[in-house]
């Protein structure tokens, strides 16, 4: 058996790999982080090359599924471990080792750990999420509003204690990490999205 802080540690370092910043240098679109937000993830990504930033939304929500699938399926995991392993994924999303710990907010590799652990769940969370984004054109608003109703309704559908803890750590970083986009919603500075 594999020791258990070899694959939270492998958890991390897959959740760190910086999707979009590679595929913008891949494409020789040099380093997103010097356009637009300076964010490393999807939307910040799409601005520049929509086709680049469903790519990267792809692949930072793989950055979750691929852990948790691990996790569960292969080394069959109780909840409480499959817990950690998702924390520790959208850690390294968050605070990637290879560019220096500043890395995205966590959304898209949320979505990937969340359609693991309860797809059910995630419809509802994209459901606030899409009519959050339709009304009021902010997508950081509907990622919030999102990441804060995630956890009651991973909850409900799985009643389970150490997959709520997990969820409301993951759920706490997502807003934290928001906090200037909390600011320009506040003042009525945030950019809007347009299709």
């Amino acid at each position: 058996m594999i020791p258990f802080f070899i694959v939270l540690l492998a958890a991390y370092l897959i959740g760190a790999i910086p999707t979009g910043l590679l595929l913008t240098r891949l494409t020789g679109g040099g380093d997103i982080r010097k356009t637009g937000s300076g964010n490393i993830g999807a939307t910040n990504v799409y601005r520049s090359s929509r086709k680049l930033g469903v790519l990267t939304l792809i692949g930072d929500a793989l950055k979750g599924v691929i852990p948790l699938l691990a996790a569960i399926l292969w080394l069959q995991y109780d909840q409480g471990r499959v817990g950690a392993v998702a924390v520790a994924a959208f850690i390294g999303h968050c605070f990637p080792v290879y560019i220096g710990f500043k890395g995205g907010k966590g959304v898209a590799t949320a979505l990937g750990i969340y359609l693991v652990l309860s797809p059910l769940a995630v419809l509802g969370a994209f459901l606030i999420f899409a009519g959050t984004v339709w009304k009021w054109r902010y997508i950081s608003l509907g990622s919030l509003c999102a990441a804060a109703t995630i956890p009651l309704l991973l909850w409900f559908t799985q009643k389970s204690l150490p997959l709520l803890l997990a969820s409301l750590v993951i759920s706490g970083i997502v807003i934290a990490r928001h906090r200037a986009n909390i600011q320009r919603l506040l003042t009525g500075n945030e950019n809007t999205f347009k299709l």
